[in-house]
């Protein structure tokens, strides 16, 4: 298929090194030297939730790695100074917000500390999040709204308060942190699940919001070996069970999700939105039943 010739005047934003139009209005490819630098986020500022440890923290730190400052939200101070810590020993700024997201006040507290600190915003990563499975008839009508907060209003609150900061920069950029359980179906499921799915549609359509000068997209997670699986990991049994069925035959690492979210933060994904991206080993269907039995 021929691809169409670009319109230089309506794709005047290219990123810096992304490539540029040339009088004809076709596009002319960069050099080859300068492709990995589309993936860099200097003097670029984020913020991160869930960050004091497993996806949010290697999620913070490949944002800085890659040359931004980060403002870093977790319940747990300790866990958050040490990755801070990391972020400042690596050269770049950091500003932490200790609290619990479901009080959406700590995200407004995080927006404007952030950029009051360090000067702008550019990149939102809605890390926090999570649900324990629970059979249907034991899942209240509070539970399921609990998880809807937790997972998606959260992101929806934070979104919401860093679009003014994000449209300034003019280079915003959205990460949401679902999860394959938003698209396959298990039973125990119908809380966190059901948040999920409802995280990555709203992705899509808080992409078309936002477009063109906001891009907004979501990682769909695999299993990945964090402390929200440490009851599995510490059982040989379960955690070879989910190897065995997870196509790539390894669980995911925090640091493969975080690499993930570099891309779709950085220029590099300058023409990527409303996207749910599957990070997940290859799953078509759970790899690890519950063993709930019939009703």
């Amino acid at each position: 298929m021929q691809t169409p010739p670009v319109d230089g005047a309506r794709n005047g934003r290219l990123a810096g090194t992304a490539g540029r139009v040339i009088g004809t209005g076709l596009y002319a490819a960069p050099p080859v030297d300068e492709l990995l630098d589309n993936f860099r986020l200097t003097g670029r500022v984020a913020v991160v939730t869930g960050a004091g440890r497993g996806i949010g923290a290697a999620t913070a730190r490949a944002l800085a790695s890659a040359g931004a400052d980060v403002g870093l939200t977790a319940r747990t101070p300790e866990q958050l100074d040490a990755v801070a810590a990391e972020i400042r020993d690596a050269g770049r700024r950091a500003v932490v917000v200790p609290g619990d997201v479901n009080d959406t006040s700590v995200l407004r507290t995080l927006v404007d500390r952030t950029v009051e600190e360090l000067g702008r915003l550019d990149v939102v990563v809605n890390n926090a999040g999570g649900t324990a499975p629970r059979p249907l008839l034991a899942t209240s009508e509070g539970y399921l709204e609990r998880s809807f907060h937790f997972n998606v209003t959260t992101a929806f609150a934070l979104t919401k308060h860093a679009v003014p900061h994000l449209l300034e920069t003019g280079e915003g950029a959205v990460v949401n942190i679902s999860s394959t359980m938003g698209r396959l179906r298990d039973r125990g499921f119908v809380a966190y699940g059901t948040a999920k799915a409802a995280l990555a549609h709203m992705t899509r359509l808080t992409a078309a919001d936002l477009a063109p000068r906001v891009r907004v997209n979501a990682i769909a997670v695999g299993s990945v070996a964090t402390s929200a699986l440490e009851t599995v990991l510490t059982e040989d049994a379960l955690r070879d069970e989910m190897i065995r069925r997870t196509p790539l035959r390894r669980l995911g690492r925090p640091e493969d999700i975080a690499l993930c979210a570099l891309y779709l933060a950085s220029p590099a994904a300058s023409y990527v939105t409303g996207k749910v991206v599957e990070v997940d080993g290859g799953l078509e269907e759970p790899n690890l039943e519950l063993g709930l039995p019939d009703l």
